[in-house]
């Protein structure tokens, strides 16, 4: 009995660090050292972590990453939060991320100009490590409530983000072509199932499309070199199944 309750535990708290290895946070601050705290703070809690140390280079970073989160200082050199936010939300090829300002301004008329800039919310000054992440999970909640199989996969250290296209392996990104990557999340969406070429060259290419037997052959291999052998195996004569262990 008690082992099933443990197990369940396990499996609810890993889920929790699987869907926090999917978002990325970006911290902003012009200080080193609450920089370093607040990064090391969420980092440590599984979430993936950017850091910038001004306006300007929270915009750079946010133009070149999927962020899901900004925590970024309101009062900074070169450019400030507020002006930062103003011109990320007014970027429409950006896909906008939660922003919520640190601030040690507790004054109505600053937190009324950071909402009219795009903020979604305020953490005041000096940050509690505790209510900071909570704060943060709720924010994220607003994304993905509950993030299911649908969305993404996680086993032994691989995350595959159907949302945003993105591919974890071992805490690193990989960046695949749009075919491999749409194969391997087929595979991965139905785990020790089966399948053959025929149903994947349908599943993956379309019906509608001329393709010979040998692209998902292909395909394969070029998954095996970019993610560890044991994910995808072969079963002769039969076909290919994304297995979810190891051996």
């Amino acid at each position: 009995m008690n082992g099933k309750k443990t197990s369940k535990i396990d499996t609810y708290l890993n889920r929790k660090k699987i869907v926090k290895k999917v978002f990325k946070v970006l911290v902003v601050d012009d200080e080193p050292d609450i920089l370093e705290f607040l990064s090391y703070t969420v980092r440590k809690e599984g979430y993936r972590v950017f850091t910038a140390n001004n306006g300007e280079e929270a915009v750079k970073q946010a133009q070149q990453l999927s962020l899901s989160l900004i925590l970024m200082d309101v009062m900074m050199p070169q450019m400030d939060g507020i002006e930062a936010c103003q011109i990320i939300r007014k970027d429409l090829q950006l896909a906008q991320p939660i922003i919520a300002f640190l601030t040690a301004r507790a004054e109505d008329y600053a937190q009324i100009a950071g909402f009219e800039a795009g903020a979604d919310d305020y953490i005041s000054k000096p940050i509690r490590p505790r209510l900071l992440i909570s704060k943060l999970e709720s924010l994220l909640r607003r994304i993905n409530p509950e993030r299911t199989t649908e969305e993404e996969h996680e086993s032994a250290g691989i995350v595959i983000d159907r949302e945003k296209f993105v591919v974890v392996v071992n805490n690193k990104e990989l960046q695949l072509p749009k075919k491999e990557f749409e194969l391997l999340s087929y595979l991965a969406k139905n785990p020790n199932k089966v399948f053959n070429r025929d149903e994947l060259l349908e599943k993956v290419w379309g019906s509608d499309v001329y393709v010979v037997e040998r692209t998902v052959d292909v395909h394969i291999r070029k998954l095996r070199e970019k993610i560890p052998e044991y994910y995808i195996k072969t079963l002769k004569g039969v076909g290919y199944l994304f297995s979810i262990e190891k051996a």
